[in-house]
């Protein structure tokens, strides 16, 4: 399978994109009066939503929504428990959001009778910092969207609305460990440390670069928020995050450089093999093709243990550059992450689609059940 489980509904939010035949329209742009009023709502709409994700008030987004509607209340039940989640998680981290902030591309839209349909590509940028709060830290995460609005007594509302969250998750089930962490000791170590050298003559700095440029419509990624035109968009077929993984190691131009295979390739006519797109074909390559060396499996807490083998945790071993696989139920690996640095108190920042993510805390977004993968990519 590529990625499928609980991104089912990003598949079928694109479903619905390739359904619609929507007229194009830009965001900046819009080319009616009607689609001026619809896109100023839309940014007041997620501009509030912003807010609202780390603000004490739980009422400020009700007039956006109707209460009579019940697939408009389910519409505003994400946006509380996405909300709820992120506050708790901050709270298990000892940080503090300080800002959220968002960018939209409207590039759908069609109007049906007293509805509308739209498409909106959200970019979101969210700043935290440690006690006593005085460095801001800041990472990005981009989701597409797919929304029905009404009008009633004059003014715009969501009727219903579906995407992909990676901040929805449910707010009890946060991973805890009574280690220290982040531990800014991490820092020194990862840049300090020497990888294990391998065949891959894996060109470390350009997959590092190549992640930041290509991570989507996250905050602060490059080529205007958009994927690398070169590959196809599997988002639609169950999830882009293998692939994006692989080109991130394997672009033979701009990425890691790692010599594609027989079986890991990408035929830039037609697409990519299975190990190169799925997530699980994609593990066992690593592990059998000599690229990878696999450090470790466990959940939040055992990761970030320190032992003797591993002073600051298992997760302290990676590098810029390696992978994070995340496995939620048995075996079969759900995401793949490129952990891409650190931030200045040493938490693993992670890129990734699906939905994007830039310089995003590598556990933001699972929860307690989550085994992470280890893979450190050899030089």
């Amino acid at each position: 399978m590529y990625l499928l489980t609980k991104r089912f509904v990003a598949a079928f939010v694109l479903i619905c994109f390739a359904w619609n035949t929507y007229r194009v329209a830009n965001a900046t742009e819009p080319e009616s009066k009607t689609e001026v009023e619809v896109v100023n709502y839309l940014r007041e709409l997620f501009d509030a939503r912003s807010r609202f994700l780390i603000s004490n008030d739980d009422t400020m987004l009700d007039r956006y929504y109707l209460s009579a509607e019940k697939s408009s209340m389910n519409a505003l039940k994400q946006e509380i428990i996405r909300k709820e989640y992120i506050h708790a998680w901050a709270d298990q981290r000892k940080l503090l959001f300080m800002r959220a902030e968002s960018h939209i591309r409207v590039p759908r839209i069609r109007f049906e009778g007293e509805h509308v349909k739209v498409s909106v590509m959200l970019s979101q940028k969210l700043e935290y910092a440690y006690e006593p709060f005085a460095f801001q830290q800041s990472f990005g995460v981009g989701t597409r969207h797919a929304l029905t609005l009404t009008k009633k007594n004059g003014h715009w509302h969501v009727l219903r609305e579906w995407y992909s969250d990676p901040l929805n998750e449910n707010p009890n089930l946060i991973s805890k460990s009574d280690e220290s962490f982040p531990n800014p000791q991490i820092l020194n170590y990862a840049r300090t440390s020497n990888p294990n050298k391998g065949k891959g003559n894996y060109r470390r700095d350009l997959a590092l670069a190549y992640a930041n440029k290509y991570a989507g419509t996250a905050w602060g990624a490059g080529n205007k928020n958009r994927y690398n035109r070169k590959y196809r968009d599997y988002t639609s077929l169950g999830g882009d995050c293998t692939n994006f993984a692989s080109q991130v190691i394997g672009d033979p131009i701009e990425g890691g450089g790692l010599p594609m295979t027989s079986n890991w390739r990408y035929w830039f006519n037609s697409g990519g093999s299975h190990p190169w797109v799925q997530t699980d074909r994609f593990r066992k390559f690593l592990q059998t093709s000599g690229y990878a060396r696999f450090i470790a499996s466990g959940t939040f807490d055992e990761i970030i243990r320190p032992s003797e083998k591993y002073p600051y945790g298992a997760i302290g071993e990676l590098k810029p550059g390696d992978l994070i696989a995340y496995v939620l139920h048995g075996e079969d690996v759900d995401h793949f992450g490129i952990l891409v640095g650190y931030d200045d108190y040493g938490y693993p920042l992670v890129n990734s689609h699906t939905a994007d993510r830039h310089r995003v805390p590598f556990d933001l977004g699972w929860d307690q059940h989550t085994k992470y993968q280890l893979i450190h990519i050899r030089d």
